[in-house]
């Protein structure tokens, strides 16, 4: 069963987004059924409390069970008044209209929320990753999934750093995970280089979760959303694979903008979505490809006052480094978490390593304009810029100077067209 519409120059209604869901789940036969849906958390810009009442509207009444789990990663867990909000209800009518809704967070980090479903043998690995990597994963996934009969993955789908393309099985992993995957799939992607990956459809990150979530003996439904702006553009309804595929290829259509040449400077402005340097650091993975060499990216998110509220102790000690400063000194650095070694890649951006003089030769500047002090920063090898001496407008309309604003940065991917003669070629 596939069920999908979409566009890149309309958007989808509220009454047409019901249209293609209620025969999707007449389809999926939920009668009875104890239903948990998976949904992002609120570092991702989706219709939630749109789909929230709709689910909520088409179901209740002939469910057993309708609740809905948070796929944080790891992301901190969202208080009660976070989870109101970004669902669109009152705490009222979450005591009385949604009194039967249950809505959890995941937390990768208590043991006691896991269960075990398997392992990817080390020879599978070295194949899917043509040899990048040799190991076995443990694949481990919160067991509250087996406390119902039908999963529902709902959230939107953007171009990714780590995956290529977000949505699909990502929910699953690393969105509901253990570390183990979250770990592995995150320095997979900082070995290939998000610069590589970001935007591709299909990598071998992406391979990896596919095949993790095949461990999952449960039946899967997918929604995938592509929104734009703040529209919802496209719903994709069926397996998490087939509906992945579809809102890859809208996303791409979407979510990537083609730049004549690359700017010297860019400035990425990042919404208060973003609560620490960890998540708002999508406005460098989106801008990396567009900025020149030698150029600087500075993130502006003058209400961000740490790291990572996670992390932060781990980065404190690691610094942000390109990829060959931890790859040619691993014996140094494998023991802590990867993915957080793999953050640290992302950030810094591309760039050399020479072991024997230990000189780090980074391809761009990555700055801060943030409340994080600038002794912080720049103990981390980040630069510093005050937040307070940046005038907006300034930066505004100057493109022709290779200066580039952004203004709501961390969706958005940036790509440079290719050269004609490349292109022709090709």
């Amino acid at each position: 069963m596939f069920i999908g519409k979409g566009s890149p120059d309309r958007f989808l209604s509220e009454s047409e987004t019901r249209e293609l869901m209620a025969p999707a789940l007449s389809q999926a036969r939920l009668d009875g059924k104890r239903v948990l849906i998976i949904i992002p958390d609120s570092t991702r810009t989706a219709p939630i409390p749109m789909m929230f009442r709709l689910f909520h509207e088409l179901l209740s009444r002939q469910v057993a069970a309708l609740d809905f789990l948070i796929a944080l990663g790891t992301h901190q867990p969202m208080s009660e008044d976070a989870i109101n909000r970004h669902v669109g209800i009152t705490a009222e009518e979450r005591a009385t209209r949604f009194a039967r809704v249950k809505i959890f967070n995941h937390r990768w980090d208590t043991p006691d929320q896991l269960v075990e479903l398997g392992e990817i043998s080390e020879n599978e690995i070295a194949e899917i990753t043509g040899g990048l990597l040799r190991q076995s994963v443990k694949i481990r996934l919160n067991k509250l999934i087996f406390d119902y009969d039908q999963l529902i993955v709902c959230g939107p789908t953007f171009p990714h750093e780590v995956v290529g393309f977000s949505g699909g099985n990502k929910y699953f992993f690393p969105g509901i995970s253990g570390a183990e995957v979250i770990n592995f799939s995150h320095w997979l992607g900082a070995v290939i280089t998000s610069y590589e990956v970001i935007g591709t459809r299909y990598t071998p990150v992406r391979q990896v979760i596919d095949r993790a979530a095949s461990f999952i003996k449960l039946p899967k439904l997918c929604f995938s959303l592509v929104v734009k702006g703040e529209g919802l553009a496209g719903l994709y309804i069926g397996s998490p694979e087939e509906a992945y595929e579809e809102a890859a290829s809208l996303s791409s259509q979407i979510h990537i903008n083609w730049v004549e040449r690359p700017f010297k400077r860019v400035l990425s402005v990042m919404p208060k979505m973003y609560d620490d340097i960890w998540t708002a650091s999508k406005g460098m993975y989106k801008l990396e490809p567009v900025i020149a060499d030698d150029g600087e990216v500075i993130i502006y998110a003058p209400h961000i006052d740490e790291i990572s509220y996670t992390h932060g102790k781990i980065l404190d000690e690691i610094g942000y480094h390109v990829r060959d400063y931890f790859v040619k000194q691993w014996d140094r650095f494998k023991h802590h978490p990867w993915g957080v070694i793999a953050h640290s890649t992302h950030l810094r951006g591309i760039g050399g390593y020479d072991a024997e003089t230990g000189i780090e030769t980074p391809r761009i500047k990555v700055t801060l304009a943030t409340k994080i002090p600038r002794e912080r920063c720049e103990r981390m090898n980040l630069g510093y810029l005050d937040p307070d001496s940046i005038n907006l407008e300034e930066w505004k309309g100057r493109e022709d100077e290779g200066i580039l604003y952004v203004p709501k940065a961390g969706e958005m991917l940036y790509r440079l067209k290719p050269l004609w003669g490349v292109a022709q070629q090709a």
